[in-house]
Order: C-alpha cells, then sequence, then structure tokens
C-alpha cells in the first residue's frame, strides 16, 4: 500500500490526461456546473497532455504517484509563466479521486518543492481556483500564502477566477 514516486515517461502521459480529468471533475463539481466539466472528455485531456508534454518536457517536469503499481496522481512543474528566473511554477498536482485526503498530495508538494529548489528556484508559485477551498486549505497548510494577484480563466464557457500563492524555497 506505499506510494511511490518516479519521473513520468511519455508512456504515462496519456493515462496522467485521463486521471486529470477524473480529478478535475470530482474537485470542481461542487463549485462549477455541470456544463462546465462536460468538456475536455477523458481522450481530449489525454491528447491534449500528449501535445503539451511534447514541447514542454525539456524544460518542465512531471511526476506520477503509484499505489501498487496503479497511477494515483501526478505533479507537474516548470519555469514561472510570466519569466522570473527565480521562480518555479508548480502547475498542478492532480489525484484519483478516491485518494483525496490519504496523504498522496502532500508527498507529490514536498518532492515538487524539493526538485524546484534543486533547480535553484528560490520561489514557487501556483494557481488555485478562488472557489476551491479544499486545495486552497491543502496549499496553506503546506506553507502557500495568497499574493493577492487574481487572474480570469475558462473552464468551458464559465468564468473561474483564480488565485496566485507563493512560497520561499530552500
Amino acid at each position: 500500500m506505499t506510494v511511490t514516486l518516479r519521473a513520468a515517461t511519455a508512456d504515462d502521459v496519456p493515462a496522467v490526461g485521463r486521471l486529470h480529468q477524473r480529478s478535475r471533475v470530482a474537485a470542481y463539481s461542487s463549485i462549477l456546473p455541470p456544463e462546465a466539466l462536460v468538456d475536455p472528455t477523458p481522450e481530449a485531456m489525454a491528447e491534449y497532455w500528449t501535445l503539451r508534454w511534447s514541447y514542454e518536457r525539456a524544460d518542465h517536469r512531471m511526476t506520477v504517484a503509484e499505489r501498487d503499481g496503479t497511477l494515483v496522481g501526478f505533479s507537474y512543474l516548470g519555469p514561472d509563466d510570466e519569466d522570473d528566473p527565480d521562480t518555479g511554477l508548480l502547475n498542478a498536482i492532480h489525484l484519483e479521486p478516491a485518494e483525496r485526503g490519504r496523504g498522496v498530495g502532500r508527498v507529490l508538494m514536498v518532492d515538487a518543492l524539493a526538485a524546484m529548489g534543486r533547480r535553484g528556484w528560490r520561489r514557487a508559485v501556483l494557481w488555485v481556483l478562488r472557489d476551491n477551498a479544499h486545495a486552497r486549505r491543502f496549499y496553506e497548510r503546506g506553507g502557500w500564502q495568497p499574493t493577492g494577484v487574481e487572474r480570469q480563466d475558462m473552464i468551458g464557457t464559465i468564468p473561474a477566477p483564480q488565485l496566485r500563492y507563493t512560497r520561499a524555497l530552500g
């Protein structure tokens, strides 16, 4: 029943995409209307991640979490989207819905923060849905703090305000 982490391979990426879709539906269903979560489908999300990974893998890091050889979560990190050379961006931590609250997310976060520190970044940032209280508590327990910066993103056709969080590394 031990969770193990390893670097993702190209063979993992389609399964990561399908997991991402299941995760976001479970995580966002209480804060977004159902029509916002219909698309992309799990297969479309697998295609999205396959394409994204093909052009970002040189400077991004995807880690998969497995329990007894089965994919149960992943993290994805890379350079800050504002081109700050001292800052890394935690793009994603997603889990199989049944894994929520079992410690996998924490293990992935600790691993991601250590990897960011090894890359020489002094600060980490992330974006989280403003109304996702569960995720915000998770990150705040991990030492992240809101910066006060907000942006508007779309999930499907629904506006989804996001908050930027930051945390020192090292």
